[in-house]
């Protein structure tokens, strides 16, 4: 089978072709079959390889492609916001929304990790944030930048417990969280559909109830990122194959996505006017 370790195929060793022995030189064998010791002491001073360069995932490898996916939401978001018409941004919103809900089950399912998918998924969720912004910022003047803030700063809030260790992610916090994160998933998509299709007044309007409700989505989605943050470290350490970097940066700007969303909620209700 054909290496697809970027190390192996540059090196010669493992291209298929012949190769001149080479007495006395480093890395050739003696006619006895064995190192000599000067080979054996040469091999011994040379560093040892990085994980970059056996093709395993690193944290670089997990801030450039985040901040690809990153750089893609922003492009389509900002264009949206600037150049979508008023009076279509709903059903642009809802759109990019169930296009998106598509994609990322696509992306879930799949047994390969497909990077061009996510960054149409990226774009997507772009156009998405771009118009629910817009919608946000008409009836609230400032909430987006409010948002933004808060957004980044419980992200390094969760960065923080997690170095420090004072949030684990043990095997029964991660069960939890799971099932929680499910829970609340299914009840807003029962919340949407009746309020969109049915005419159901939001549950977000009702005063104590749905701060509550909003404060849950707040802390369940700033608690994903522990476990966001556990999969990257233990990816790194465990050596997975490179291409889990893009895995694991798209985890991330989903759980970041969904923060922001229950960041902007939760403003507006603690804003009034709801």
């Amino acid at each position: 089978m054909q290496s697809k370790n970027p190390v192996f195929a540059r090196r010669q060793e493992f291209s298929g072709r012949p190769q001149q022995a080479s007495f006395g030189q480093p890395g050739q064998f003696t006619p006895q079959g064995a190192y000599s010791p000067q080979q054996l002491d040469q091999m011994y001073q040379q560093p040892a390889a990085t994980p970059a360069q056996t093709g395993r995932m690193t944290y670089d490898d997990v801030v450039v492609r985040t901040g690809m996916l990153f750089a893609v939401l922003l492009v389509t978001a900002a264009a949206t916001w600037l150049l979508a018409p008023p009076a279509l941004l709903l059903p642009i919103w809802i759109g990019a929304m169930l296009v998106g809900l598509g994609i990322g089950l696509v992306i879930a399912f799949s047994k390969t990790i497909r990077p061009a998918l996510m960054m149409l998924f990226a774009a997507v969720e772009g156009v998405f944030i771009g118009a629910i912004s817009f919608f946000f910022e008409s009836f609230y003047d400032g909430i987006v930048i409010q948002a933004v803030l808060a957004t980044l700063g419980a992200f390094v809030a969760m960065l923080v417990a997690y170095k420090v260790k004072a949030i684990r992610a043990t095997p029964k916090f991660t069960r939890f969280l799971i099932i929680a994160t499910l829970g609340y998933a299914a009840f807003s998509m029962i919340h949407f559909v009746a309020v969109i299709a049915f005419g159901v007044p939001s549950v977000y309007g009702m005063g104590l109830l749905g701060l509550g409700i909003s404060v849950l989505g707040v802390a369940l989605a700033s608690l994903n990122l522990i476990l966001d943050f556990d999969y990257i470290d233990r990816g790194v350490r465990q050596g997975l194959p490179q291409q889990y970097s893009w895995l694991a940066a798209y985890g991330l700007v989903v759980t970041l996505v969904w923060l922001y969303i229950e960041m902007l909620r939760l403003i507006s209700i603690l804003r009034g006017n709801n």
